[in-house]
């Protein structure tokens, strides 16, 4: 395998006469690579946050953001397989120099506050279960960067092997979570119906928006688009569209698994804190503090460090990825995977630093629903080219957008900008 994950397309042959169940399964991986970005540390906190404030009201929002995951991630796959081009590649050809620098510069931003979200996510989960101080777990998480090239150097397999292991982690310690706390049904169903108080209430918005940006990230549509090429597929038409198919198939279904961990962390939360009037949940290390006396075991605490530690290892293996995606794609600068992630771990590292230096651990869950309104603030800049590019029949021939998905991933893109315009302007009055 090469330096770079680009090395890795074309390299999985699809078998000819597969059943239907093989296919998929054969096709299966990229998907769940991409999920992985819709439960980071940086969900953690918005949904935590979300759920001690308003109970179970915001559940509304992650069902919504995750129907707009799965077309926006249908968009991305579609768009490498029939241009054999990433989204980044797609920009850096059909955009003039200066714009596309300037799209190049935010989705490095989007990847730096990403990776902001797994560094102080992976050091909160180290204290949590090894008691080691939050700057050391900082420092420490930089030597993820070994597993990263161990897998690397086995195949891109071995990663979606470990990635799809851990997100089975994620799901069983939350299942354990949500039967210990023993939710209302009813509530989940009510708060599942979108409010118009969520726009009239600037926090609540504030929230709902950093839910948003932890759920569709800007840098996953680049990474699935540069993925979902490494399945062997034929050129002709037939053969594309079966890989569009079971690729949109594939994100589809990992994209659900990721929402009922969303959901289940929102649940949570509104289940053991709103419930007992702890309304100001908004830390990762308060809600592991408060979680076992609560719920009277132990094993809550445990489960819930666990997860979070599986879920900042995740995350650092496909940030890696799109970080080398984005910057090769946009700007053909080829770097090796170890001297990319020190980079960008590096520039995440610092405002950590300097915000535990400064002022103590106790601003870090702030910092995580911060970094995931940096994410959202990103997104228009990436949906907008992916919806035009898609929508493009000089692009895509016969694969451009039916009407009714252009039209629906239109309404995405303006739903996305309106309501970051809708956030920066409550604030600023």
């Amino acid at each position: 395998m090469s330096n770079n994950f680009r090395g890795d397309i074309g390299s999985i042959k699809i078998k000819p006469g597969l059943s239907w169940l093989k296919k998929l399964l054969a096709f299966s991986g990229p998907g769940y690579l991409v999920a992985v970005g819709y439960m980071d540390p940086g969900n953690w906190a918005t949904d935590l946050a979300g759920g001690s404030m308003y109970g179970y009201q915001l559940l509304s929002v992650i069902l919504i953001s995750n129907l707009m995951a799965i077309l926006l991630q249908h968009l991305a796959a579609k768009l490498g397989i029939v241009t054999k081009k990433d989204l980044a590649q797609a920009c850096r050809d059909y955009y003039p120099k200066q714009f596309r620098g300037f799209l190049w510069i935010l989705a490095e931003v989007a990847i730096i506050a990403c990776d902001l979200a797994e560094v102080i996510g992976s050091a909160i989960a180290l204290q949590l279960l090894f008691k080691i101080p939050i700057i050391l777990g900082v420092l420490i998480t930089s030597l993820d960067t070994l597993l990263l090239l161990f897998l690397q150097n086995k195949g891109l397999r071995y990663l979606e092997a470990l990635i799809i292991s851990l997100i089975a982690l994620i799901l069983g310690s939350f299942a354990i979570e949500i039967f210990l706390a023993r939710p209302d049904a009813w509530q989940i169903v009510g708060g599942i119906l979108p409010s118009l108080e969520i726009i009239h209430d600037p926090s609540m918005l504030y929230i709902a928006i950093g839910i948003l940006g932890a759920t569709v990230m800007p840098h996953n549509l680049y990474l699935h688009s540069s993925l979902v090429q490494s399945r062997k597929i034929k050129g002709s038409v037939a053969a594309k569209k079966e890989a569009v198919k079971f690729a949109s198939l594939d994100s589809g279904i990992a994209l659900v698994l990721a929402s009922f961990v969303n959901a289940a962390i929102l649940i949570l939360s509104a289940a053991v804190f709103h419930k007992n009037g702890l309304h100001d949940v908004a830390e990762i290390q308060d809600a592991h503090k408060l979680l076992s006396p609560l719920l009277g075991t132990e094993l809550a605490g445990i489960l819930f460090a666990l997860a979070l530690l599986a879920s900042g290892h995740n995350s650092t293996i496909t940030g890696t990825m799109a970080g080398q995606i984005v910057m090769e794609g946009f700007v053909d600068i080829k770097l090796k995977s170890w001297q990319r992630r020190l980079l960008t771990r590096v520039l995440a590292m610092a405002p950590a630093i300097l915000v535990i230096l400064i002022y103590g651990d106790q601003y870090l869950g702030k910092l995580l629903v911060m970094s995931q309104v940096v994410l959202s603030l990103q997104l228009p800049f990436a949906v907008i080219p992916l919806v035009q590019f898609t929508s493009s029949r000089k692009i895509m021939g016969g694969f451009v957008n039916p009407i009714l998905i252009k039209y629906l991933a239109i309404s995405v893109a303006f739903l996305i900008t309106g309501l970051n315009m809708w956030l920066v302007w409550s604030f600023i009055n």
